[in-house]
């Protein structure tokens, strides 16, 4: 009789450490893994960054080895996506006509870049990033001197424009927000980031509406609202993620911003659970608020959790938001969530770096964000991220004073 156990949809972030995770939490039965990309599990972070203008061709960097996929007898299926479930006879049917019974099933299926949505857009050369082939593609279009127009001051958009400038390129960053960086990271790093980029070259538009993209002779015209227009030789399109959902909602899981689970990440059917890009979850440091998080570190969490919960854990999912992004000689990092707080503390840190605290009117820190060197950011970074975690209600003044330890702040909270 076949061997009935875990099937994981999807061979990303989420999926591959869950499958991993199984494993090494005891599970002897089964696993199968289904990705749709004939890869092994990649890791997408690099593909906006150095994979862009190193020197040498990329190769994807791979989550988990074949060696590795062998020791924890996983069964990898690439290049064959899931295109129904069936969550009656619990069976994924793939589009090769392969039908693969299972005990739970784990949909880590990610989201899908949302598409420009203005005339002229439907053109096939306008380039987005989501995946390797994707990001193989761009990279041949960074050519020296090239002039590129990029829709979106998201991570995506502002990390793929030092990666151009880092190739030589012209660059011209087009946000119709009020300012760059709108979900998740406060006005001051905002601020910060956008002045690092002008001071490599970028060139900003910001708070103009797109009219439309027309394909010219020598190659694109991004027509403002106004009127005015970005000549251009390459047009990326970074406007932001959907949730992948078909698959849920064609077998009548429960959709709310995403695949809808509850706080062990199990969907509303009790053998199916869901994580990472694709799924929204309540958060219990934020009132069990559901939120939905696009980030290398919560797939890579949640995908542990959703294995560990598989398993029978109780355990809510309570990881604390992290987002981070690196440009030029720079990383960005944020913790938790900045809306709705009501005070905001600023500790200058020299060379290491700069913080910003963000304080609940309770005076609780529910998020941090900061900008320096890697080296010099991260450690202090991780201190104060803990403070987050804990809820901690530190003295202001101390949190903006560089001479008190937050290590100190951290053991005396």
């Amino acid at each position: 009789m076949k061997d009935i156990g875990m099937v994981i949809i999807g061979a990303g972030e989420s999926g591959a450490r869950a499958a991993v995770e199984l494993r090494a939490k005891g599970w002897a039965g089964s696993i199968t893994l289904i990705g749709n990309e004939d890869q092994l599990p990649y890791e997408r972070p690099p593909l906006s960054k150095h994979q862009l203008y190193q020197d040498e061709e990329p190769i994807p960097t791979a989550i988990v080895t074949r060696q590795q996929i062998s020791d924890n007898r996983i069964q990898l299926i690439s290049d064959d996506p899931a295109i129904k479930i069936d969550p009656v006879n619990h069976v994924v049917e793939l589009k090769s006509g392969l039908s693969v019974p299972y005990e739970r099933l784990l949909l880590a299926i990610g989201a899908r870049s949302r598409q420009l949505n203005v005339p002229g857009a439907g053109a096939q050369e306008i380039l987005y990033l989501r995946n390797f082939a994707d990001a193989l593609r761009l990279r041949g279009r960074l050519q020296p001197r090239k002039h590129i127009a990029i829709i979106g001051g998201g991570f995506i958009g502002l990390e793929v424009a030092a990666s151009a400038i880092a190739k030589g390129c012209r660059v011209t960053l087009i946000e119709v927000a009020p300012r760059i960086l709108m979900r998740g990271v406060p006005k001051e790093i905002a601020d910060e980031v956008e002045q690092l980029h002008r001071h490599n070259g970028v060139e900003f538009i910001v708070g103009k509406m797109i009219d439309s993209v027309d394909k010219t002779e020598s190659g694109y015209r991004v027509v403002l609202a106004d009127g005015s227009d970005v000549a251009c030789d390459v047009v990326l399109a970074g406007v932001g993620a959907i949730p992948e959902t078909t698959l849920a909602e064609d077998c009548g899981l429960e959709i709310e911003n995403g695949i809808k689970v509850n706080e062990y990440l199990v969907t509303s059917d009790p053998d199916i659970w869901a994580a990472g890009d694709c799924c929204s979850f309540p958060h219990p440091l934020y009132g069990g608020r559901r939120i939905r998080l696009e980030s290398w570190r919560n797939a890579q969490n949640q995908g542990a959790h959703a294995a560990a919960s598989m398993l029978g854990s109780l355990e809510p999912y309570a990881s604390v938001p992290w987002f981070w992004s690196d440009q030029y000689d720079q990383t960005l990092q944020v913790a938790g969530l900045t809306d709705g707080t009501e005070q905001i503390v600023f500790r200058d840190m020299g060379d290491a770096g700069k913080l910003y605290f963000h304080l609940a009117q309770d005076g609780r820190l529910v998020s941090v964000s900061g900008i320096g060197p890697e080296g010099g950011l991260s450690k202090n970074f991780r201190f104060a991220e803990m403070l987050a975690e804990k809820q901690a209600k530190p003295d202001p003044a101390s949190l903006a004073d560089n001479a008190v330890s937050l290590k100190g702040l951290l053991k005396n909270s």
